[in-house]
């Protein structure tokens, strides 16, 4: 016969199997791809969702007209925005031919795109220093951001324009001093980043600061997706590469991140409020054209593809 405590602790047992777990969301699970897009014709962007990477399109608008036009206010609205979004995906209706669209940007109007700078191990001994202790911020402009196909233009002022594959996260809940344990939380997903780099201006001029040779007009390339965060299996293990012209030029995975996802998070929201549709770029591991030898630089007629398991490839020609 259980004694009264032991009835008690198997009473305790059961009840907490039941509890939710903290910070395991109840909700259903989303595994979309959110994109930005323009009909044949049109000018005016429309959010919807991606079947598969390369597939056809459900036209979110057109199922639900109240939804608006663009990423980052979608994001704004929250978790009932996406499960409108859930809905319109199961409902399997107001498909449109990939051929009758052009995709555009995830989100191409953020208030903020955080880069990290220095953020993958294999990348920190290519140029044979050390490994950063704090994560290390700069930023782009939002006007550097084009989409997923769209041209990378080579300024005049510059010489020695480079590539740098990169993983983008977007967040989707506002917050500020954020702790690392509920940071995936403020995540809505993931997509793949282009940052076009002109060293010459990173590296020495303006008094080596980066920010001018990292924000130039198309210096930001984004998409195909914003894949959602529980449709990936690991974001921080993931292969992670770069072509230009087909040749590989870069080829590592995300495991070699010095700060991951959650990290990142907690660091930046120490200095400013994270809102919706905020953009990290998380940092680019080894291969770029500055650190060989000699310099290799990108050149009008050039084609770059950036790619990313689980989350797809841009492809952008350099005019």
């Amino acid at each position: 016969m259980l004694t009264q405590t032991q009835g008690i602790l198997r009473v305790l047992q059961s009840t907490l199997h039941t509890l939710p777990k903290r910070n395991i969301s109840l909700s259903p699970a989303l595994n979309m791809r959110l994109v930005q897009f323009q009909n044949s014709g049109s000018q005016n962007p429309k959010i919807g969702l991606e079947l598969q990477d390369g597939g056809n399109v459900i036209d979110l608008n057109a199922y639900d007209p109240s939804l608006p036009c663009r990423m980052r206010e979608f994001l704004e609205i929250g978790e009932s925005a996406l499960q409108i979004a859930k809905r319109a995906l199961d409902s399997n209706q107001h498909i449109l031919s990939r051929s009758e669209i052009s995709l555009l940007a995830p989100i191409s109007n953020p208030e903020k795109i955080i880069c990290i700078g220095m953020n993958y191990v294999d990348h920190c001994l290519e140029q044979n220093v050390p490994v950063p202790k704090e994560p290390i911020i700069f930023s782009k402009f939002a006007s550097s951001i084009v989409g997923p196909s769209d041209p990378i233009r080579i300024p005049a002022e510059s010489k020695e324009v480079d590539w740098e594959v990169e993983l983008a996260f977007v967040i989707g809940k506002k917050g500020r001093n954020i702790k690392e344990e509920d940071a995936m939380d403020h995540v809505v997903g993931f997509t793949v980043a282009h940052d076009v780099s002109a060293r010459d201006w990173q590296m020495n001029k303006n008094g080596k600061q980066w920010l001018l040779g990292k924000t130039f007009d198309t210096f930001c390339p984004l998409g195909p997706a914003l894949v959602t965060k529980d449709a990936i299996s690991d974001p921080h293990n993931l292969g992670i590469r770069c072509r230009v012209n087909g040749d590989l030029v870069q080829n590592s995975n995300t495991n070699q991140m010095v700060f991951k996802t959650e990290a990142l998070i907690a660091w930046a929201s120490k200095f400013m409020t994270l809102n919706p549709g905020d953009i990290f770029l998380t940092g680019t591991p080894p291969g770029v054209g500055v650190f060989r030898k000699p310099p290799v630089f990108l050149k009008a007629g050039d084609v770059v593809l950036c790619e990313i398991d689980e989350l797809g490839a841009i492809k952008n020609p350099v005019v």
